[in-house]
């Protein structure tokens, strides 16, 4: 039969196999933005499914696991921190399949250098932090996620910083503003996924602290 521990083990697995798919599906979304590549941005779209059906898995895992062993103390504080964590990675999926659709509808314009430093820089920012945030939970390193919570004010920072750069273009040249537009929803996407970033390191503390360190500044 099966013990709360190894069953513990289980969901941990399927939450890092969850996690490792999102962490690809963002990367492979940047890059096809970046290089115009629309059969990545196709594949990112594609793979989207996959999410969407370990999003279900692991809500009806944590639904038996409440169901069969009843948690207390770490082990329920492990199991909605679970849940928690899958909301999260769900909604990164969701905002690469974002990216990856704008970097279709742009893929054709010659003329999208512009905007492309301050992309680059919180790309490359959350991309990092996404991948801490990877080891952070497969270590349940609560250290390691406090951290990484901490990169998401450089994340904040770079967003604000591109989002001054891209107006200055829009104003500077009315006909760029819907190109721009697009740009501008490929950067919200990105500081979205910083958010929900820090929010699965809170739910790493929260299991292996007890401590919620939601709202906290």
């Amino acid at each position: 039969m099966i013990n709360i521990e190894e069953q513990r083990v289980t969901l941990s697995k399927i939450g890092e196999e969850m996690l490792n798919l999102c962490q690809s599906q963002v990367e492979q979304s940047f890059e096809a933005f970046i290089t115009f590549d629309t059969d990545i941005a196709e594949e990112v779209i594609l793979k989207e499914n996959r999410i969407n059906a370990l999003d279900l898995k692991i809500e009806r895992d944590c639904e038996k696991f409440i169901a069969l062993y009843n948690p207390v103390a770490i082990d329920l504080r492990f199991t909605m921190a679970v849940l928690k964590i899958n909301f999260d990675l769900e909604r990164i999926g969701d905002e690469a399949k974002k990216i990856a659709n704008h970097a279709i509808l742009l893929s054709e314009d010659i003329n999208l250098s512009k905007g492309y430093p301050e992309i680059r820089h919180i790309g490359t920012s959350v991309i990092k932090m996404l991948a801490n945030a990877l080891d952070a939970f497969a270590r349940f390193d609560a250290d390691a996620a406090i951290r990484t919570i901490e990169e998401d004010k450089q994340i904040d920072q770079e967003y604000k910083t591109a989002l001054r750069e891209l107006a200055t273009y829009m104003m500077e040249d009315p006909r760029s503003i819907s190109r721009v537009m697009n740009v501008l929803w490929v950067v919200r996407s990105l500081e979205r996924i910083g958010d929900h970033a820090k929010n699965l390191c809170e739910q790493i503390v929260f299991v292996v602290k007890g401590k919620d360190i939601r709202h906290q500044k």
